[in-house]
Formats: structure tokens, C-alpha cells, sequence
């Protein structure tokens, strides 16, 4: 069966004009990924999912296969990204292709590299998973423990009891989404209209690794990191 990595890029981003061709550290964002689905060793076909002439002309530099155009109505900002991945698995599927999964690698996480996608596809294959998804530790001041909320005007523990009764070091670890950076769905999880399936497992990745590129001030974050070697 083959491992399919999907590259989502789109053409219309509102937030970051371009965004998905946009320069961090001398190099596209697209650049950036592909980069990391072609060296992971993991993968067998690497697919770019685009309306934009533009973004299949650059994939196709890169090494990357385009072999459709996304749909207009799977290419606004109302698009669902299962609905994505649905698109590019019955493509794959009419042209006779045996999926094990789909691997969204979306060009927003600069800082995933090879090594992530394939300590990403060994987990997911060793536990047997539905799904895969990419998670961040969250700061131990934001667990829910940790959390307030207001109430007629005064601060009020969020789930109740005493907040600071708990050691930093007691407090739950907590996991959140981090993009996801990776994400890697079987096919019949797909087929059933869902993202997450049963089980679904995580697979942690740093802070640094974590940063999504969502805004222009995510950009020059990323940017700058990059440009000072600091990751």
C-alpha cells in the first residue's frame, strides 16, 4: 500500500497575501515541506493540492506531483480540510492507487523537517493507529487546573478548588494541537467522513518545531529564527 504525503496550498490566503510561496529563512514555505516529505524516507508519493497556477508551477520545481487542480469550492476560506483529503484520496483512488494513509503536511510549519515525518510514520504504523496527529506540551500555566475565569466581577477558579494549590510539577500534562504540523489519516477514517479515528495517538513535538505561520508577525518570528541559526 502506498504512503501518501498531501501538501495543501491553496492560492487565496487573506492573512499573509501568498502565503504558502512566502520567503522564512531564504526559502519558500513550500520549499520548506517538501523538503521534508521527499528526504523523510517514509513516503512513497508526495501530492500538492492547489488552485493556483502559480503554486503548481513552483511544486512542480520542487519535486512535487500535481496531478489535479483543487476545485474552486474546496479552495475558499470556508473549505474544510477533510473535505480536502476526501478529494485527493478518491483522485488517487480513480487512478488506481492502494492508500495506506494520507499525510497532511501543511506548508505553515516551517520547522518540521524529515526526521519528524518519519518518527511521525514509524508511530503511527507501530501502534497499529487510525490516526496520527502532532501535539505540543502545553505550558504548565495553562493546564486546566491552572486556569481562572471571571464571575460577578472577581476571579473565580476555572474548574474549581484553589488555583496555586498545585505544584508545577503535579499538575497534568496537557497536549494541544499544534497546527497540526503532521497529521496522518488511514483511508477508511477518511471514508467515514472523519479526521480522527479510533485510536488516534500523538506524536510530540517541540515548541520551536510546533510554530505555525498564521499571521505576518508568525512570518518574521519564523524568519528571524531561521536567519540567526537559532533553529
Amino acid at each position: 500500500m502506498t504512503m501518501v504525503a498531501l501538501i495543501p496550498a491553496r492560492g487565496g490566503s487573506k492573512g499573509i497575501v501568498g502565503k504558502n510561496l512566502a520567503l522564512c529563512g531564504g526559502r519558500s514555505l513550500l520549499d520548506w515541506t517538501t523538503e521534508a516529505a521527499l528526504q523523510s524516507g517514509v513516503i512513497d508519493r508526495t501530492i500538492l493540492s492547489t488552485d493556483d497556477d502559480a503554486i503548481a508551477e513552483a511544486g512542480n520545481g520542487l519535486g512535487l506531483e500535481v496531478p489535479f487542480r483543487r476545485p474552486a469550492d474546496l479552495a475558499g476560506d470556508q473549505a474544510l480540510m477533510l473535505d480536502v483529503m476526501q478529494h485527493c484520496l478518491a483522485a488517487l483512488r480513480n487512478e488506481g492507487t492502494d492508500v495506506e494513509a494520507l499525510v497532511l503536511l501543511q506548508p505553515t510549519s516551517p520547522f518540521r523537517r524529515a526526521h519528524h515525518v518519519r518518527e511521525a510514520v514509524q508511530k503511527f504504523r507501530a501502534r497499529s493507529a487510525a490516526t496520527l496527529v502532532s501535539v505540543v506540551r502545553v505550558p504548565h500555566r495553562f493546564v486546566p487546573e491552572a486556569q481562572m475565569r471571571e464571575e460577578d466581577g472577581k476571579l473565580v477558579p476555572y474548574l474549581g478548588g484553589q488555583v496555586g494549590r498545585t505544584r508545577r510539577q503535579d499538575k497534568e500534562v496537557s497536549y494541544g494541537r499544534n497546527g497540526p504540523v503532521v497529521l496522518i489519516v488511514r483511508g477508511d477514517v477518511l471514508d467515514s467522513g472523519m479526521l480522527y479515528g479510533s485510536p488516534t495517538v500523538a506524536y510530540e513535538m517541540d515548541e520551536i518545531a510546533s510554530i505555525d505561520i498564521d499571521t505576518p508577525e508568525d512570518l518574521r518570528l519564523a524568519d528571524h529564527l531561521m536567519k540567526t541559526g537559532y533553529a
